[in-house]
Formats: C-alpha cells, sequence, structure tokens
C-alpha cells in the first residue's frame, strides 16, 4: 500500500470537516483507507456505497447499482461482528440491494 496515497487521503478526511464524506471523494476516501483499516473505515464505506448506489449518476445504470451495492453488502459482512456499526451499515445495504432485486423484477 502506498503511505503517501494513505496519508493523502487521511488529510482530505480531516479536512472536510464532516463526519462522513460523501460522492466519488468519499468512495476514494473510503476504500483505500478500508484496506489499511477495515474496522474503522469499513462501516463508512459501505454506507457511502449505498449512497452512491442511488444517486443519479447511476440511478438508471441496474448493473452499476447493484455492483455498488454488492460491493458494500461485502464490505458490510466482512467487518467484525463485535463492530457496532456492522449491523445498521448490513442492513442497510441488504434492504437497498432487496429494493433493486424488486425493481429489476418489475
Amino acid at each position: 500500500m502506498d503511505q503517501d496515497m494513505v496519508l493523502r487521503a487521511k488529510v482530505q478526511l480531516l479536512s472536510a470537516n464532516r463526519r462522513v464524506v460523501r460522492g466519488a471523494e468519499g468512495l476514494w476516501i473510503y476504500r483505500l483507507l478500508t484496506q489499511v483499516e477495515p474496522e474503522v473505515y469499513g462501516s463508512k464505506l459501505a454506507y457511502v456505497l449505498v449512497e452512491a448506489s442511488a444517486s443519479p449518476l447511476v440511478r438508471e445504470l441496474p448493473g452499476q447499482r447493484l455492483a455498488l451495492l454488492d460491493e458494500a453488502v461485502a464490505v458490510a459482512t466482512a467487518l467484525d461482528t463485535a463492530n457496532p456499526y456492522r449491523a445498521k451499515v448490513l442492513a442497510r445495504a441488504l434492504a437497498a440491494r432487496r429494493e433493486l432485486d424488486g425493481r429489476q423484477a418489475v
């Protein structure tokens, strides 16, 4: 892992001055930092992935939405069961996945 990229991601995260960084910037930051510290950043990555799946950019692209939601489920599932955010982000990702499946069936 490129330590300069990790440092850059952490600086961006701190300079954002928000609880959760959203959008493409948040996806980049949390995807990178989850590789380094999955228990710390994984729940935020799953949260941002679910949000991104509902964005106007991919709303009409079911394949991309599905990929984002599958990634969110995988990230949330990989969290330790003792992680206090695991159940919440996993439930949110699975609910969004079911909703997308229901729309595709119609």
